[in-house]
């Protein structure tokens, strides 16, 4: 059963920019609300995109370095990297039919 994977300041680099799938990041943090009410659409996610879209999730206050890169000033923010660049961005909680249309316009 394929999980998100959690990213790092430190493992970042590797797992987005060098992935040779697209990978949506999900930049939340303990704390917030509509980061909780995503979260079981991003686990539900990364097991139907297992093996097509990396599906990652990025604490903002543990990973204050990759956070600050991607400019994210409101959270939940959902980055869809593809070739190492963000090619859509989605801020807030959103229904998962939407972050379904934008992922597979990518695969």
């Amino acid at each position: 059963m394929a999980q998100p994977i959690e990213l790092t300041d430190a493992n970042f680099d590797e797992e987005v920019y060098k992935s040779d799938k697209p990978v949506l990041v999900d930049f939340w943090a303990e704390w917030c609300g509509p980061c909780k009410m995503i979260a079981p659409v991003i686990k539900e996610l990364a097991q139907e995109y297992d093996g097509k879209v990396k599906i990652a999730k990025l604490d903002v206050d543990a990973n204050m370095q990759s956070a600050g890169r991607h400019n994210i000033r409101s959270i939940p923010s959902l980055l869809i990297f593809k070739d190492g660049k963000i090619v859509d961005m989605v801020v807030g909680a959103v229904p998962k039919s939407e972050l379904k249309r934008r992922l597979d316009q990518l695969v």
